[in-house]
């Protein structure tokens, strides 16, 4: 089969992309700077769950693909306010319709996973799952 021009580009770029902004802080984090700009701790503690190192990380990279911006001010102590970039504003329509997918069909996934579970409980007892990360037991 003959490569269609362009395709593999535009598939590694939303692999890419989708990296960034597909996981589960990041989504969250342009979530709550879409309501307002907040500072560091007041999105650690609004998020909840993040640790310190998390949030920074993932600042410091959402920020390095220009959705977010970081404004220090020169005070004692310093303050540092975090809010996105107009980049960062055109994520809103996409994450809220995801959250909305997610809050409506929470249910039926969480019952599709039971089933599943329920009817393959003889397998994954036989077979358990292999450990894929760093440090596992072999």
């Amino acid at each position: 089969m003959k490569p269609i021009p362009g395709r593999s580009e535009t598939c590694n770029a939303m692999a890419d992309i989708l990296n960034r902004i597909g996981d589960k802080w990041s989504v969250m984090i342009v979530g709550y700077l879409g309501k307002k700009t907040m500072r560091f701790n007041e999105l650690r503690h609004t998020i909840g769950g993040i640790s310190q190192r998390m949030l920074t990380l993932t600042l410091r990279n959402l920020e390095r693909d220009g959705l977010v911006t970081r404004t220090v001010y020169p005070e004692i102590p310093p303050r540092v306010e975090y809010q996105l970039t107009a980049l960062g504003q055109s994520l809103q329509a996409p994450i809220s319709a995801l959250w909305a997918w997610a809050e409506e069909h929470q249910g039926e996934v969480q019952s599709a996973r039971l089933e599943y579970d329920g009817l393959n409980a003889d397998a994954a007892e036989q077979h358990p799952p292999e450990r894929r990360y760093a440090g596992a037991a072999r």
